[in-house]
């Protein structure tokens, strides 16, 4: 699955729109590397993405093409 997807789809961020724009702006990168918005995510890569003063960090455990409001957070865990 792509990045912006996946960040869509996991509710990391709201829009794809945004995940793309913050992919193109380097705020998020994969395994301590930038990141393109067409990367292809898979389990245990680390995400890491960059809210201003604040980075989230997140390990993938699972990639799915939809999931629920209730049920984002379980395609994730964070680091820090």
């Amino acid at each position: 699955m792509r990045l912006d997807k996946f960040l869509k789809v996991s509710r990391i961020i709201k829009r794809r729109t945004v995940a793309n724009e913050a992919c193109d702006a380097e705020h998020v990168t994969v395994n301590g590397r930038g990141a393109k918005a067409s990367y292809d995510v898979k389990e245990g890569d680390i995400i890491a993405v960059t809210f201003g003063q604040r980075t989230l960090k997140v390990r993938v455990l699972c990639v799915k093409d939809f999931t629920t409001k209730a049920d984002a957070s379980s395609l994730y865990e964070v680091i820090e």
